[in-house]
């Protein structure tokens, strides 16, 4: 069994910043960080490889500065690593993004046949969660989303069950392979990197590919001119000049504060008390 995990190298979002004039992320001295959403989809990779055995190739498009979130990831356990790297693919949109993405691992399928796709549920700089899906659409994948449990694969009879979070409940889906998994956040816990596999992962040799490696021969369709999206404006938001209010209750008891917070509320906002009264009677 083959899998292929799609990784990011993204900014860590907690030391971000906005430049006050200019209105530009300031990148200077941030550190970059695998995207955390997609540890979720590696090490549910590397489950799958602990049970059926196989091999695991982690890819991603990104600055050759992106090799080292490949050996961080090769460092947890992963057999390969692909760095897809072009200034080709300079600004590109999420469209073009999947674009480079599944073109590369088309190119993988054509040496070693995958029989899963791993996606991160969405990065930490985007939100968009939309490359994960535009790879499996290219690609004609089965696609589950937002899965939060595998329950089994059978990799004779090439059938996946899964567990995907829904709105109001739980789906249990079965389907064939291959397919393309975006996992929940939160539904396993990332390894912890072993000496060996950290010694493996200082001497790999990481496949760096171009457009033209990647198979991608049509440059209209990767980077500026293959990306529709235009961030119209960046802003850091404005912090709040209200201070939170200290409300009293006339009574000990607990029903007594919530009447006053009640209370000071409907005062507050009128519009509210009359849409319940509106609904009350109706």
């Amino acid at each position: 069994m083959h899998i292929v995990v799609c990784i990011k190298q993204v900014p860590d979002s907690a030391q971000i910043r906005v430049h006050p004039v200019t209105n530009t992320i300031m990148r200077q001295g941030v550190p970059a960080i695998v995207n955390p959403y997609d540890l979720f989809s590696l090490e549910e990779a590397l489950r799958l490889k602990d049970q059926h055995g196989g091999r695991i190739t982690v890819i991603t498009m990104g600055p050759p500065q992106a090799e080292a979130a490949l050996r961080k990831c090769i460092s947890f356990g992963a057999d390969d690593a692909v760095l897809v790297t072009d200034r080709a693919f300079a600004g590109a949109d999420t469209l073009a993004t999947s674009y480079a993405l599944s073109s590369a691992i088309g190119q993988i399928h054509r040496t070693h046949a995958v029989d899963v796709v791993f996606a991160g549920k969405q990065t930490i700089d985007g939100d968009t969660a939309q490359v994960g899906p535009g790879v499996a659409k290219r690609l004609d994948l089965q696609l589950l989303t937002y899965v939060s449990k595998i329950r089994s694969l059978d990799p004779t009879s090439r059938m996946i069950e899964v567990e995907r979070r829904a709105e109001g409940g739980v789906e249990v889906l079965e389907t064939k392979l291959p397919c393309l998994i975006t996992m929940l956040e939160g539904t396993n816990e990332m390894r912890f990197a072993s000496m060996d596999n950290m010694f493996r992962a200082a001497r790999h040799q990481v496949q760096t590919w171009d457009r033209i490696a990647a198979g991608i021969e049509d440059v209209g369709k990767i980077g500026l001119k293959g990306s529709p999206t235009v961030v119209s404006k960046v802003f850091a938001p404005q912090p709040r000049a209200t201070r939170a209010q200290i409300i009293q209750a006339d009574g000990d008891a607990p029903a007594d504060l919530a009447v006053t917070v009640v209370a000071r509320i409907f005062t507050q906002h009128p519009k509210i008390a009359a849409s319940l009264g509106r609904r009350a009677e109706s």
